[in-house]
């Protein structure tokens, strides 16, 4: 029911939750509010904290902080990196009329319930405007990577051999393989380059979630064997594999609302001078564009995912001067420990000026 343990001098407590799977709106929706309840009847036997930050998603741990913030009277901030329940809206995740209603008015209190709220980029602000959050009480503090284990290296021998990577050209999906990331285009695409026998390109999806099964079946169904799918790993292993990659995939369904989002993906890859072929639209897609670390396509268009992996394939050195590009971006304007300290100092300036009312 509780466990406490330190991690790199944190103090960090663990409490109990009911495990569903990524799929069934019930037992989800279980999953998140045992958290919910979990989270709260614990922190009333901690001491008292001088403020309350929590994250969404998921949903319903934002509203454990609103309502510890209240029982323990202190300042509360939000974080907000994702759009809910848009978001799960956009997979298809929830259709239900009458639940979306409650969940879009808990969203709404949520908001206002938070004295200031830190998100990870300008359109998830611009979205909090549109529902009605002054601008003065957003803070954007991008997502960055961690210096220390990204960095370009030589490619991983050990993992080339273990899935028979030769002298392919390999392009990484490294994430989430669920429902909001439409990599059902993928297989599209492997279909087309076999069809062109162009034998030198090979797929690589790392990665667990709620669609992965469903997309290896398929794949094996239609012969795709320019497919690899190689389950979830260690995040430890995570820079072998992208060592081993010749460009980085990052993809999501096209829909309105992914349009606000900058996945995190893109700072990794780029951090190892790996090009990324990035299918989501506006500010992510503006992002890399002013990096110049890689190549934009429309989501979900199996010809231009085709096109642009043909062309990096063809182009090792245009892949080595987006990857060197991206680098060099992402060192000077997303170092992990930069906006760490942007984030504390964020932390601090709110405490003073709660403190002060």
């Amino acid at each position: 029911m509780y466990q406490s343990e330190n991690v790199d001098g944190i103090h960090v407590i663990r409490v109990w939750t009911y495990i569903a799977a990524n799929k069934g709106t019930i037992r989800r929706i279980i999953n998140y509010v045992s958290y919910m309840f979990s989270a709260v009847f614990f922190s009333m036997f901690l001491k008292k904290p001088n403020l309350i930050i929590a994250t969404s998603p998921q949903f319903f741990c934002g509203w454990a902080g609103v309502i510890v913030s209240r029982l323990r009277r202190v300042p509360f901030i939000l974080e907000i990196r994702d759009i809910w329940p848009e978001s799960i809206v956009a997979v298809g995740a929830l259709r239900n009329k009458r639940l979306l209603r409650i969940l879009e008015w808990l969203e709404q209190k949520m908001y206002a319930a938070a004295q200031h709220i830190v998100t990870v980029g300008k359109g998830y602000k611009q979205k909090l405007i549109e529902k009605g959050v002054p601008a003065q009480n957003i803070s954007v503090i991008p997502n960055g990577f961690d210096h220390e284990i990204f960095y370009p290296r030589q490619s991983d021998d050990n993992i080339r051999q273990r899935y028979n990577l030769n002298h392919e050209f390999v392009c990484s999906y490294v994430g989430t393989i669920g429902m909001a990331c439409g990599l059902e285009v993928v297989l599209r695409v492997a279909k087309l380059l076999k069809n062109r026998q162009r034998n030198d390109i090979r797929f690589l999806l790392v990665g667990a979630g709620a669609t992965k099964n469903a997309l290896q079946k398929q794949a094996l169904e239609e012969n795709l064997d320019n497919i690899t799918f190689v389950g979830r790993q260690d995040k430890h292993l995570i820079p072998g594999f992208l060592s081993i990659s010749d460009a980085c995939l990052v993809h999501l369904k096209k829909t309105d609302i992914f349009k606000t989002v900058l996945p995190s993906k893109i700072f990794e890859a780029a951090a190892m001078a790996e090009p990324v072929i990035l299918g989501v639209e506006d500010y992510a897609a503006e992002f890399l564009r002013e990096a110049n670390a890689g190549m934009c396509i429309e989501p979900e268009n199996a010809e231009q995912l085709t096109q642009a992996v043909e062309k990096l394939a063809d182009n090792p050195q245009l892949c080595r001067s987006l990857g060197q590009s991206g680098r060099e971006y992402v060192m000077e304007h997303h170092d992990r420990d930069n906006l760490a300290n942007e984030y504390l100092d964020t932390i601090v300036r709110f405490s003073n000026s709660a403190n002060k009312r």
